[in-house]
């Protein structure tokens, strides 16, 4: 039986939402739900997952009912965490709730502090340094006609631009990339124990070096993020921790370099699946960025997101208890064909492809989101400078998804091309 027969034919209460080969792919698994249980309340884990794009939208909006102080839920909950986890932590700072997880008026305060970096016109500003680095990386592999495009291009793009937004230099990016991967790695759910132990060895590691670059910060200000944190007042009242400054860098690190190295990873297997859509934005170049848009509804890397129901509150028939885990799962809302036609096809002309909500959607709408879709349009614009007769440097069924809760993104995507 074939993993999509298995999802759309065997009961749902043989298997959930987190089996391995729902993560692997999605799409039919979340289709169906959305036609048979919109809210599913899931016997295995007691989790209500929510499928509509109705429903989320509306989910999303009402931080009142769905909180965003899931942290506590991540960490572990109720479940007793390994003592070799325990004692790595101790060795860091505490983990905080700044913006993903917290609610209005604290994440508002928090998320202030940072909203100046990522504006419009300070992003339409970067543009010219995107396509450097987006030039520069391609150099290094143009003459061979092949490369893994995942750790060769799209991951190293998205990591340099949120670097130098930073202010960290970029001879130490594999630091960075490993520390991401191990932020990674603790949202998954899906680590092994001595793989958990590691990741927080490195989540400390990253924690003292950071704690050393806003440290050197309060005495040198740049023009960077770093100094931004360091000399920002919470209310005009009093300075950031190292511990709340950590957690704000973290969330711009992961934010700032998987999900866009996902979509643009996407966005590259779509073109090459789809030669009639390449064709057109090659003689196009005016679609990108609803191409962007359209790969963002499609890929939709950051594919699920936690809530925590605060009170008892009924959903489409469906009553949800106080303390309840809610899981809204965008990736789901994105194919949703009450409002996207013909869901699974890649349309570079959809008409409503920017109503996606790959980003989120109410207050916790992700920070970057502007940032991100520049770094799409400008990367898509550079590998159609540079490349043509694109295509996979694989069998389609050799690529791979690790398996992740709530991020979806390809482990490694081989291309082989024609220098232009």
């Amino acid at each position: 039986m074939s993993a999509l027969t298995d999802v759309t034919r065997r009961p749902l209460t043989e298997f959930t939402p987190f089996d391995e080969s729902v993560m692997q792919c999605p799409h039919a698994y979340n289709a169906r739900l959305r036609s048979e249980s919109p809210i599913y309340h899931c016997p295995h884990t007691g989790i209500y997952f929510v499928f509509d794009y109705e429903t989320i939208r509306k989910i999303a909006s009402d931080h009142g009912t769905f909180s965003n102080r899931f942290a506590q839920a991540m960490r572990g909950g109720g479940t007793e965490v390994d003592p070799r986890i325990i004692a790595e932590q101790a060795k860091g700072y505490p983990a905080v709730d700044t913006m993903l997880t917290e609610d209005p008026p604290v994440h508002r305060r928090y998320r202030g502090l940072v909203n100046q970096a990522f504006t419009a016109r300070r992003v339409a500003t970067l543009e010219p340094d995107i396509a450097r680095i987006g030039h520069e990386l391609i150099d290094r592999f143009i003459d061979k006609g092949q490369c893994e495009f995942v750790n060769e291009f799209c991951g190293p793009l998205p990591l340099t631009v949120i670097a130098d937004q930073l202010g960290v230099p970029r001879s130490d990016l594999p630091l960075f990339n490993k520390w991401s991967d191990a932020f990674v790695a603790q949202l998954s759910r899906m680590a092994s124990p001595d793989e958990e132990v590691e990741a927080a060895k490195l989540i400390v590691e990253y924690q003292h070096y950071f704690a050393r670059k806003l440290e050197e910060r309060k005495s040198e200000r740049h023009d960077d993020i770093l100094s931004d944190i360091v000399h920002a007042r919470l209310e005009g009242e009093r300075p950031l921790d190292t511990a709340e400054s950590l957690s704000i860098i973290q969330q711009l690190l992961v934010a700032g370099n998987e999900t866009t190295t996902a979509a643009i990873a996407e966005g590259v297997l779509a073109l090459i699946s789809h030669p009639d859509q390449l064709a057109m934005v090659q003689a196009n170049r005016d679609l990108v960025d609803n191409l962007v848009e359209e790969v963002l509804r499609l890929s939709t890397p950051t594919a699920n997101m936690w809530r925590v129901c605060t009170q008892d509150t009924e959903v489409k028939g469906t009553t949800i208890p106080a303390g309840s885990m809610v899981q809204i799962r965008f990736a789901s809302a994105d194919r949703d064909d009450a409002v996207f036609a013909d869901p699974d096809g890649f349309d570079i002309t959809r008409k409503n492809a920017r109503a996606n909500i790959a980003f989120g959607y109410g207050v916790h709408m992700c920070i970057g989101a502007s940032l991100a879709r520049k770094e799409m349009q400008v990367a898509f614009n550079v590998i159609l400078d540079r490349f043509k007769n694109i295509r996979l440097g694989c069998d389609p069924s050799e690529l791979r998804y690790p398996p992740n809760v709530l991020l979806r993104g390809l482990s490694a995507l081989p291309i082989e091309f024609t220098a232009r």
